[in-house]
This record gives C-alpha cells, sequence and structure tokens, in this order.
C-alpha cells in the first residue's frame, strides 16, 4: 500500500490535472486524510501525504468549505499524533496554516481559523520550554512561522497583541528569540502602517497600539500585501508629526542591540521591517541605524548587503555620510570580484554597483544610469576578461561601456581601446572554430558595445570589416550576424550599422570565389542574403546576378533540391517587396523564368510561375497588397491564387484554411443511452439454449482474448449554434476532428458529414469510443468544412463532455436467455469479484434515504437497460454493469427500514470514486425532484 501511495502522490504532484482525470477531488482527499488518521501508517509516509496539501492546497480544496472541513479533518490528526512524533506535527501544522490561508478560511474569519490562532499563540506562551521541555521546540517555532505567514496574509491580524508579544520576546533566551523577535517586528509594522491610512492619530491610539494585549485584529483593514516603495518618487505613507515616540525609540533600539544574535537572513528581515517602521514614524530618526552601519559594511553576507542598500536607498544622506557612501561603493567593487565567492554573488554585487542608490543623484527621471561615484579608476579592477565565465564578462562589459561612455575625453579613448582589444579577443577565438557557447556570449558582447558605440565610425569600419572576414571563412555565423542587425536595428533608432553590415554581407557573399558556393554554404547565404533583401537602401541587382550566375554555371537546377529552390525564391519573394524593384525589374523577371523553365521540381517552378506572374502583371503597390499581411497575422488583404506559395511565407490566397473567429457548429447529445457494438456481436455468437455454466465459461475464454472488449458509441446532432455568420448557414463537406483530453481512450476517427443547413433537419453523427481505462472524458472537437463561396474554413466546436454514465453498457448476454440465466451469472461473477480475484477486485456500500414508490421510480429510470432481477415486491434489485474493455460494476439495492441500501462490487477498485459520485448525483437529483414536488 505504501508503494502504491508513493506512485499516486508522485503522479499528483508531477500533473495535478492529468492525476484528477482518474479520480474525483473529493475521494482522493477523502482516501489522503483517511490514511493520515490511520495509526498503523508511520510517520515519514504522513509527511509523503501531507506534501501534497502543501503543495497543491487550493487543488484539493476548491471552495472555503472544503477548506474548512480538511482544517479540521488537520487539526483532529494533530491532536491525535503522539509528542514524540516531532517531524510530522509540524508538518501538520504548515499544512493547516496553508489550507485556511488559501481557502479564504483566514480572510473570511471562520470559526476553524479563529481556533487555530487560538491555539498557536497558546502554543508560543510556553516560552522557555517550560511546560512542553526542550524536545517541544520545534513545534514553537514552526507556530512562529504560521503566525507570521497569516500576519503576512492578513496585516494587522495581531495588532492588538503587541505588548504580549513583546513579553514573550523578552522571556524569550533560547534560539527562538530570533523567531520571536521577527514576528513582533511584522506585527508593529503593520499596525503603523494601518495608523498611516487614519487621519489626525493621537498619542493615546498611537500608544494604544504598542500596549495592546487584546484579540486578534478579525476587521477588515485597507492595507494590501506590499512591503513600502523602495523608490523614492513615490510618496512613503507616514504619519502625522509630533507624536510621542519615546516608548517605540526604546522597542526600536532594544531590536537593534540584540540583532546580532540573529541569522544573517533573520537579520536582513528584522531590519527592513524596522527601516520601514522608521520610514513611516515622522518622530524616529534615522541615526538609530548609525551603531549598525559599521557591522554591515564589512558583512559577506548577501542578505545583509541588499538590506543595507535597501537602507540607504531609503534615508540616503540622512544615514549616510559622503565618506560612507565612498567606502561602502568600493567594497561592493572588491567584492564583486573576490575569488571565493559564487558567480550569482559576484553578479548581485555587479547589479549593486550599477544601480547604486546615490545620496545626490543626478538623475530623478527614474532612468537607469550609472552613479556618478564609479569613475574609470574605481571600476578598472572590473575590466572585463576572456576567462571571466559568460554571465560575468556580460555583466562586467556592460558595466565598463558605461563608465566609458560617461568619462572624461582623454580616460574613454583609453577605456574604449581596452573594451574594442577584448571585443576582437573573443571574435578571433570565434574563428578559430570556438564552441557554441563562445559564439553565442561574443555576439552578446557585441550587441553591448555596439548600443553604446556603434556612432563611433572608425570602430563600426573595424567591427564590421572583421564580421565579414569571418563570415567568408565561417558561414554557418549567418543566423548569428542576422541576429545581431536585427537586435541592433531594433534597439537604436538610427540603422545605420545594421545596414552597414548587410551591406558588406552581400559584398562578401557576391565576391566569394565559386569553389565556396557549395551546396552548404549557399544555404547560409541564401539566408543572409533574403536578409539583406528587406533593406531598401541596399541595391539588389548584384544579388540577382549573383543567383542567375550560380544557378546558369552550376547543376542545381538539374538535381533539383527544394530546400535550396526554396531558399532562393525567398530571397526572390523579399525582392519583390523591395522598393527599387523598377530598376531590377527586366533582372529580376529573367531570374524567375529560368527557374520556372529550368528547375526540375515542380513545386518549386509553379512558385516562381506565379511570382513572375505577380511581378509582369501588378504594380508595386498592388504587389504589396498581395503579399503584405494584416498586423494581426491575419489572412492577405488581397484575394489571389498564391496558394501554389510556400507555406512558410505565409500569403493567404483563396485555398488557405481561415480560422473562424467564434463557434460556428456543435455537437448536441441525443437523449438516447450508449448502444454496444462489437459485445453484441460476441454474444449472438452463444446460443441463448446454453447452459449458465456453459455460457459463464465461454464468456470468461472470450475476455482472456486479445482485443476483446466493446466500443462505446455515443450519437449526437450536428448543429449550428444560435449566432452565427449568415456566411456559415450553409456548410459543406465536413470533417470532424477529435483529440482525446487524456490517454484512457484509443485515437477517436474523424467523421465525414455531407452537409449542415441551419434551415433543416440537424444530421446525426455516431462517436466511437474505445476505452482502454473506462473513465469520463472530455473531447476537444474541430471542423473543417467549406462555404458556398468556396472558402475553407477552421472552426474549433464546444468541448464534448462524457460522462461515467455514457459508459455504461449491458453485459453481452444471450438475446434469449432467461431470467435464471441472467441472476445465476450476475451471482457467479459478484462471487469473483467479491473474493478478491482478480486482485484489484472491490466491495463497497452506499446508503441513502428515499421513499419506497421514489426507488422504485429511480431504479426504472437509471437502471432499466441494466437490470438482472427487479423483485420490487422485496425490495430487492440487482444491476449489472459491463464497462469496456474489462470491467464490471454490480450493484445489489435492498429497501431496509431506515434507508436503502446499495452493495457495490467491481474488479476494478479505482472505479469506486466515480461509482460513488454517480448514486451520489442520481439520489441528490432524485430528492430534489421530490423537494420541489
Amino acid at each position: 500500500m505504501t508503494d502504491l501511495w508513493d506512485q499516486r502522490v508522485s503522479a499528483f504532484l508531477l500533473s495535478p490535472s492529468q492525476f484528477l482525470a482518474t479520480t474525483t477531488t473529493e475521494s482522493f482527499l477523502h482516501e489522503l486524510l483517511n490514511e493520515l488518521r490511520n495509526d498503523k501508517t508511520n510517520d515519514q509516509f504522513k509527511i509523503l501525504l501531507v506534501s501534497v496539501l502543501l503543495e497543491h492546497p487550493t487543488i484539493l480544496c476548491p471552495s472555503a468549505s472544503v477548506g474548512e472541513e480538511t482544517a479540521l479533518e488537520l487539526l483532529s490528526v494533530f491532536s491525535h499524533t503522539p509528542q514524540k512524533s516531532i517531524v510530522l506535527k509540524c508538518n501538520v501544522m504548515l499544512a493547516i496554516t496553508s489550507v485556511i490561508i488559501c481557502t479564504s478560511c483566514l480572510a473570511t474569519h471562520t470559526k476553524t481559523a479563529e481556533d487555530w490562532l487560538d491555539l498557536l499563540f497558546q502554543t508560543i506562551q510556553d516560552t522557555n520550554d517550560y511546560r512542553c521541555g526542550l524536545s517541544q521546540q520545534p513545534i514553537r517555532a514552526t507556530a512562529c512561522d504560521c503566525l507570521r505567514e497569516m500576519e503576512t496574509c492578513s496585516p494587522g491580524l495581531i495588532s492588538q497583541k503587541l505588548e504580549a508579544l513583546y513579553l514573550l520576546k523578552q522571556q524569550e533566551t533560547t534560539v527562538l528569540h530570533q523567531s520571536y523577535c521577527l514576528l513582533y517586528t511584522l506585527g508593529l509594522k503593520n499596525a503603523i502602517r494601518i495608523l498611516t491610512n487614519q487621519k489626525d492619530v493621537t498619542d493615546l491610539e498611537f500608544k494604544s497600539i504598542l500596549g495592546g494585549n487584546e484579540g486578534f485584529a478579525w476587521k477588515s483593514n485597507p492595507l494590501e500585501l506590499t512591503s513600502l516603495p523602495i523608490n523614492m518618487l513615490v510618496q512613503v505613507p507616514r504619519l502625522t508629526q509630533g507624536l510621542e515616540c519615546k516608548e517605540l525609540k526604546s522597542i526600536m533600539s532594544s531590536l537593534l542591540e540584540e540583532s546580532y544574535l540573529l541569522t544573517p537572513i533573520s537579520q536582513s528581515a528584522l531590519l527592513r521591517e524596522l527601516v520601514e517602521v522608521v520610514a513611516m514614524v515622522p518622530g524616529l530618526s534615522p541615526t538609530l541605524f548609525k551603531s549598525q552601519l559599521l557591522r554591515l559594511f564589512g558583512t559577506a553576507d548577501v542578505s545583509l548587503m541588499h538590506a543595507t542598500l535597501f537602507m540607504k536607498e531609503m534615508f540616503t544622506d540622512s544615514l549616510f555620510t559622503t565618506e560612507d557612501e565612498n567606502f561602502l561603493l568600493k567594497r561592493l567593487v572588491g567584492t564583486a570580484q573576490h575569488p571565493l565567492l559564487r558567480i550569482p554573488e559576484k553578479l548581485f554585487y555587479m547589479e549593486c554597483i550599477l544601480h547604486f542608490p546615490e545620496n545626490r543623484p543626478i538623475s530623478s527621471s527614474g532612468e537607469e544610469s550609472l552613479p556618478v561615484l564609479v569613475t574609470p579608476r574605481l571600476a578598472a579592477s572590473l575590466h572585463p576578461t576572456i576567462f571571466n565565465d559568460s554571465a560575468t564578462m556580460l555583466c562586467r562589459l556592460n558595466l565598463l561601456c558605461l563608465v566609458h561612455l560617461e568619462a572624461n575625453e582623454g580616460e574613454t579613448d583609453k577605456g574604449i581601446g581596452f573594451l574594442i582589444d577584448h571585443i576582437m579577443a573573443l571574435l578571433k577565438i570565434v574563428d578559430n572554430d570556438g564552441s557554441r557557447e563562445v559564439v553565442v556570449t561574443s555576439f552578446r558582447a557585441l550587441f553591448i558595445f555596439l548600443i553604446y558605440f556603434s556612432g563611433m565610425e572608425e570602430l563600426s569600419k573595424k567591427i564590421i570589416d572583421k564580421l565579414c572576414n569571418m563570415y567568408s571563412r565561417h558561414s554557418r555565423l549567418a543566423p548569428n550576424l542576422i541576429g545581431l542587425a536585427d537586435r541592433i536595428q531594433e534597439h537604436l533608432d538610427d540603422p545605420v550599422w545594421s545596414v552597414k553590415l548587410l551591406r558588406g554581407l552581400q559584398k562578401c557573399i557576391i565576391e566569394m570565389p565559386p569553389l565556396q558556393l557549395t551546396i552548404h554554404n549557399l544555404s547560409w547565404h541564401m539566408k543572409v542574403l533574403k536578409r539583406v533583401a528587406k533593406e531598401g537602401q541596399i541595391t539588389q541587382r548584384n544579388t540577382i546576378y549573383l543567383l542567375l550566375n550560380v544557378l546558369i554555371n552550376s547543376n542545381l537546377c538539374e538535381r533539383g533540391n527544394w530546400q535550396l529552390g526554396n531558399a532562393v525564391l525567398n530571397v526572390c519573394r523579399n525582392l519583390l517587396e523591395h522598393p527599387s524593384i523598377d530598376q531590377v525589374f527586366i533582372e529580376l523577371a529573367d531570374l524567375l523564368q529560368y527557374i520556372s523553365i529550368q528547375y526540375d521540381d515542380t513545386d518549386i517552378k509553379d512558385h516562381a510561375r506565379f511570382y513572375y506572374t505577380l511581378l509582369t502583371n501588378l504594380s508595386w503597390e498592388k504587389l504589396m497588397g498581395v503579399l503584405a499581411k494584416s498586423l494581426d497575422g491575419g489572412r492577405a488583404k488581397e484575394r489571389s491564387h498564391s496558394a501554389i506559395m510556400a507555406e512558410s511565407e505565409g500569403i493567404a490566397s483563396n485555398l488557405t484554411l481561415h480560422k473562424t473567429n467564434r463557434h460556428v457548429l456543435q455537437l448536441i447529445k441525443v437523449q438516447e443511452k450508449a448502444t454496444q457494438s462489437s459485445s453484441e456481436s460476441s454474444s449472438e455468437s452463444v446460443e441463448a439454449t446454453s447452459e449458465v455454466r456453459d455460457w459463464f465459461e465461454v464468456y470468461q475464454g472470450q475476455f482472456q482474448t486479445p482485443g476483446f472488449g466493446s466500443e462505446v458509441t455515443l450519437r449526437y446532432n450536428l448543429t449550428h449554434v444560435k449566432e452565427t455568420d449568415p456566411l456559415f448557414d450553409k456548410v459543406f463537406t465536413i470533417c470532424l476532428h477529435f483529440e482525446l483530453k487524456d490517454s484512457n481512450y484509443a485515437k477517436v476517427s474523424d467523421i465525414h458529414v455531407p452537409c449542415v443547413f441551419r434551415d433543416r433537419k440537424s444530421p446525426e453523427v455516431k462517436v466511437k469510443l474505445k476505452p482502454s481505462q473506462p473513465y469520463p472524458t472530455s473531447l476537444c472537437v474541430s471542423a473543417m468544412f467549406t462555404t458556398q463561396d468556396g472558402r475553407s474554413w477552421h472552426s474549433r466546436l464546444p468541448d464534448v463532455s462524457v460522462s461515467f454514465p455514457e459508459i455504461f453498457l449491458p453485459l453481452p448476454l444471450p438475446p434469449n436467455s432467461s431470467c435464471e440465466c441472467r441472476e445465476q451469472v450476475f451471482e457467479r461473477i459478484w462471487e469473483a469479484t467479491a473474493s478478491g480475484e482478480p486482485d484489484r477486485s472491490a466491495i463497497s456500500l452506499f446508503c441513502f434515504k428515499l421513499e419506497d414508490e421514489r426507488l422504485a421510480d429511480l431504479i426504472r429510470t437509471h437502471f432499466q437497460g441494466f437490470l438482472i432481477t427487479d423483485q420490487q415486491s422485496e425490495g430487492s434489485w440487482k444491476v449489472l454493469f459491463f464497462l469496456p474493455p474489462k470491467c464490471h460494476m454490480l450493484l445489489k439495492i435492498t429497501q431496509a427500514e431506515d434507508a436503502a441500501r446499495v452493495s457495490i462490487a467491481t474488479d476494478n477498485w479505482e472505479l469506486l470514486p466515480f461509482v460513488n459520485s454517480y448514486l451520489q448525483n442520481i439520489t441528490d437529483n432524485c430528492r430534489s425532484t421530490v423537494t420541489d414536488g
């Protein structure tokens, strides 16, 4: 059983939606809670089960009522867990808190949430483990964490208990002192934040916050779940001036004096909360933190450095002097290159330098700008080298580019010289067959450099010459060069540099010796020339001459390579859109005509012929209208016969498969029971006169035959939805395509329907399902059809749900078998199932209250086609369902004095949740009918 649960939990955590396709949420949650209540289950196994609720509380508890019930069950588990099971109790506490928060039990102030809060507060009142002993210390630590989480999600919840929390913090002398400190500080900050929303706060109201020792503050408050803004352009909420802050100042000093006892992460959290408190209270001076600065400046912990910078951003020169600022910045520069730090930590310090919060920043617009104090001299040690890892090198390069961009003229020339030497060193490594990572890093570095210095003519020419020279030897760099040109063009207003690069690459390709124009290299060259053809500032005559010469003076046309031919046509398509097409009209027409006649591939010929037709018959404006696509990626503005064009070109046409914006057709279920196909045919092969025992043995033999089973046929009417465009009132040659959302059924074949007219009777379609597991499912349906104007359309239909009872089939019995025969067969299957054969067999019981007459009506309504025996006078019925491919579900229904009993037997225990839900549904509906009547 443990191994089975391991598999189920793993499957659920991997994909909750896929797992729940084979069971119900209610059933899985019920089984999980039952296992948690089982005293025989070990702690490690229960912790595994609790992890499911910790990871996905909202999936298992979709409503507040379910969440409250689940929290009550977990509270019961928690109270009955032995004291020695510390780890399990801690995990259950976290699960209860998660469920209460995530299912809105906390927000709606449910009784369960109130009881849980009271229990948590009682737990933390055992300071120094006087009552429960040292072994229970983790329980108190977890209780503090749970209270912090609930206060975070419902700010102000503990605002009326600050005095009690302060006393508990003062009394606590164990390692949990920091947990109490963090809980108290969070409550203090939220309480003051709530006060900032009030007008004219008095000293009495302010002091009452610090001296609160009442219940939890359940009343709603407008405080959002956010911290104070770091950007000082946003106004920080503040209390009114003149409040008496002596007591609060004493508390703050005490917390700061104790902060060094906390772990670095806890210190960081504490400092951030206290910084926000000081920012909100005008009577508190930032100099409270002065005694902490020396210790913080020397820290090697990332979290503490982050808190320090947060403090500097908030208080600037109110706390930090110019000397402090210089020292802190030098400290960041030194730490950013420390050899013992990991790469992520170095990158953090580099970002801190780049976004260093200055006391007097020059720019106040919120735009990124280099701090004034970061000079070339200070940043000299951060120059990138080829030995740096990729991330560090790119980060340093970006910083140094900013430094030298804003430096003095003399320092700029020297610094840029260092940077260009570094770029050239990277490109040299690429030229010497560098790895893919080196190539990507080098082009990223080149992009960063060009963003800042592309306007320097001499450097630009040097880089372009180097890139063209590299491309002549390594045509595989084509995607990198095209990407570089595109990104530079996106980021710079002036596309000059990209145009120069592309012009240089065009010249490089045109001047290449014929021996370098191999098939492999030509594919890369065509990609470059295709991109070059998009630039209106570059003349294209030489490109056309090159293409024509290659085709005429080689055997490419005879070989008929489709990929290469398509690449040439891609260039031609972009040439058709070039603004100077009239200058190369004759040359391009010759090229297209030559391809349409000589190329040994029909598809390429057709494409070329179509391009030639467009070129010679349309003006440039009309040609652009045919080729251009709308901004939303829809079909072309002008309809044409361009469907023969390559699909990769994306040209819409008369033969394009258009998509509808909304549903056009729908499948409506025919209100009849599912029919049986193969099972009926198999039963007809058995004579009705056979004895029961002989027939059962025959059936068992057939049951073991590979491929035995039935397909379920569902009947639907294919109709129009209520509101559609009149264009779709008559649709023809409909092809319905079905896609499954799970793997429990075999692929569903497409269904073809001749036509559907809105003003005629809807045609009926039969959907045949072959289950591998008889579970409910849902089908995604789409349709392709043609309208009267000859267009082809693709449209999605509303999903079709297949419920559990729609899979029910009668057992394949002989048509003329007697009642005694059917009953004896039922008993034989019941005995085999109840005895535990096969291994997946299970029995269960379902009870409900219903009057005798109503019970008979319910059975006739829902079980008529599956009844084996009907002994209404004795209050007894037997029902048998066959669930393809090889499952059975048997029901014995009896009317007792106080309730109706349904005994259930099945040879697949995984069906029980669905059986229970089905019975619950039909009995609830029946009771609702009685009530309405």
